[in-house]
């Protein structure tokens, strides 16, 4: 191919990637591992420019809310995956116009960011996607289902085979045995759960922290701290390992 027509072609589609530059999207990160494998679907496929991880912290704890991290953590966890948080506070207890509020504001800065859409790492309850396609009808924003109907049994042990490693954070004592709180989630984990509960967790039986997988460019460094009751719920505490 004579030069003067490879500098043609690559001019044209570095100014075809300019001119049509990928959508924007936002991903609602829980910090746990479906949100990581959603993540590394979305990125496989090369779609959507995933510029924010957006994540609900309970402002009196700084944790995440349900999955009970450290803000701290949370931080690491971004820097690793290469993508930045947006961080939104909320207060505890926090009613449902308090939550409607904060979530608002924080469509706004997305659709400020010029994003699109937005990628959920829901597996198959049919209430939660309603209510998260409801509140986004309007905004301009459409919400994306990467991981929507794949058998959870299939999911969990394809997230293990390709690499997932996370760590059970908080579980539902009322449907998981309370020793699985600060167990990895692995093969083991999943042959002792209870055959009524969820591969994956999806009905609320336990939260997990993504610590490596194909998202990640690193892996954090954890340690697993204390197991505590609080409520309803047991948490495990996990902790960052500076090296």
């Amino acid at each position: 191919m004579p030069v003067y027509k490879l500098h043609l072609e690559v001019t044209i589609f570095f100014m075809g990637a300019i001119m049509n530059p990928k959508p924007k999207a936002w991903i609602s990160w829980s910090s746990g591992k479906d949100a990581a494998w959603a993540l590394n679907a979305v990125r496989s496929e090369g779609i959507y420019e995933i510029t924010r991880l957006l994540t609900t912290i309970t402002e009196t704890y700084k944790r995440v809310s349900m999955h009970s991290i450290r803000e701290e953590l949370l931080d690491i966890q971004s820097a690793a995956i290469g993508i930045p948080l947006y961080k939104t506070y909320i207060p505890s207890p926090c009613s449902n116009e308090q939550y409607a509020e904060i979530m608002t504001k924080a469509i706004e800065t997305a659709k400020a960011e010029n994003v699109t859409h937005m990628i959920f790492g829901d597996l198959f309850l049919e209430d939660v996607r309603q209510y998260r396609e409801e509140k986004l009808a309007g905004t301009g924003i459409t919400p994306i289902f990467p991981l929507w109907g794949i058998n959870t049994r299939e999911l969990a042990e394809s997230m293990i085979q390709g690499g997932a490693k996370a760590v059970i954070t908080c579980i539902d004592p009322a449907k998981t045995p309370r020793e699985l709180a600060g167990k990895y989630f692995d093969n083991e984990f999943l042959k002792h759960l209870p055959h009524d509960v969820d591969p994956c967790g999806e009905n609320g039986e336990f939260h997990s922290f993504a610590f490596d997988g194909p998202a990640f460019s690193k892996e954090v460094n954890i340690q697993v701290g204390e197991t505590v009751q609080r409520g309803d719920f047991v948490f495990t505490d996990v902790l960052p390992v500076n090296i």
